[in-house]
């Protein structure tokens, strides 16, 4: 059992610094979240869904279609963006939150972030640099392929990636903390796009044309808001615990 009053769920409070399985979590009652765990287990956002205009509508239920074959990245290039786009957000079982898809259709449809860094390549161009050194990286570390790699070893990778510690290859093409910048932006903007995602965090939607009633008002809930599954206050823990968080 975790104890999170004593900040036992954060990395540097824990004896191996690293944070619980996220198991601890409770089983999702209501809707769907990433391996159907999370804070709020009785919050489902499409319960608000009467209160959403029709383009909202038409909008947010598009992203819980299945989705479709890649369009963009090879089959050659799937596992390994599969690969850093689950361990990135932590899914390793179903259901999942279609990162990889997401992610693939944005390029595929030219649908990029209106800049670039100047010592940078076209983003798609990074993103196809970028698998193909994830899989230099893991042979360099006795793999076959980026996918192939245990979990300690992916994420020795991501986070030499993260610190813009990887060399030679396919990275002597790139800024590589940039390259992180620019891959995580694509990753946490798929995943948090996602009901499923909302759902996980007891993130309310779209606010629009319901608006919020309980604006300024600490501590109170809007109506169709649900208590969390812990009673810790997390801008507590956060105030209390400022290293874990940067």
């Amino acid at each position: 059992m975790v104890d999170k009053d004593r900040g036992e769920h954060l990395p540097n409070r824990r004896p191996d610094r690293q944070p619980p399985h996220p198991s601890w979590l409770p089983r999702q009652r209501r809707g769907t979240t990433p391996q159907m765990i999370g804070r709020y287990p009785d919050f489902d956002v499409l319960d608000t869904l009467d209160t959403w205009d029709e383009t909202t509508k038409k909008v947010v239920l598009a992203r819980l279609d299945p989705p479709g074959p890649l369009r963009f990245f090879t089959d050659d290039e799937e596992p390994t963006l599969r690969a850093l786009c689950d361990a990135c957000t932590a899914q390793d079982r179903e259901p999942r939150v279609p990162v990889a898809e997401t992610v693939d259709a944005k390029l595929a449809d030219g649908r990029l972030d209106g800049f670039q860094y100047a010592d940078m390549p076209d983003d798609r161009d990074t993103w196809r640099l970028v698998l193909a050194g994830l899989d230099e990286a893991a042979r360099q570390r006795g793999a076959a392929s980026f996918a192939g790699t245990d979990d300690e070893t992916r994420h020795a990778i991501i986070d030499d990636l993260s610190r813009g510690a990887l060399t030679g290859g396919s990275w002597d093409r790139l800024n590589v903390s940039r390259a992180w910048s620019v891959c995580m932006r694509a990753i946490l903007s798929a995943f948090y796009s996602h009901p499923w995602a909302w759902n996980e965090i007891g993130f309310g939607g779209p606010a629009y044309p319901r608006g919020f009633m309980r604006r300024g008002t600490l501590g109170s809930r809007e109506p169709f808001e649900t208590p969390g599954a812990g009673a810790e206050d997390p801008s507590r823990v956060v105030r209390q615990h400022p290293e874990e968080f940067g």
